[in-house]
């Protein structure tokens, strides 16, 4: 179940069973997973399951979390719920290290952008300078591509 989940790494830190029980609830209650707590995760959808991998991710209160492709294989109103929760644990001090193909959610969540090409970075730097950068442009995001909201 998705609260087995969380509680199977929780079990593998030094807390009470009222800690982690604590722990867990409030980690199912921040991610808005409290609902499916007993379903099976295979059973989940998307967004949920991206949602439970990053609760996971949280129980031993890192300062550095990767995500791969959070956005893939969700729905429009997922993915701005994960965007909504990236910038939240970002805004909270955590790092995050995110790959994903899909660009322009990826850039709204992002301070600093590596565009890797051929296994190399191609650029790197801020969004808004990446959107307006030629050659990223030409090798990977496309002449249509707008990112005018990454405009400053």
């Amino acid at each position: 179940a998705v609260r087995d989940n969380i509680m199977a790494i929780l079990e593998t830190m030094t807390l009470s069973k009222a800690a982690r029980e604590e722990r867990c609830d409030h980690l199912l209650e921040q991610f808005g997973l409290t609902h499916v707590a007993s379903q099976l995760a295979r059973t989940l959808s998307g967004g949920e399951r991206r949602k439970l991998e990053i609760a996971r991710a949280l129980v031993t209160n890192p300062v550095m979390i990767m995500l791969d492709e959070p956005f893939s294989g969700v729905d429009p109103i997922a993915v701005e719920d994960l965007q909504r929760e990236i910038v939240a644990l970002r805004d909270r001090g955590i790092s995050i290290l995110l790959t994903d193909h899909n660009v322009h959610e990826t850039l709204s969540v992002t301070d600093r952008t590596y565009i890797i090409d051929s296994g190399k970075v191609l650029r790197e730097g801020p969004p808004q300078d990446l959107v307006n950068d030629e050659l990223v442009r030409k090798t990977y995001l496309g002449h249509t591509f707008r990112g005018d909201e990454f405009d400053g």
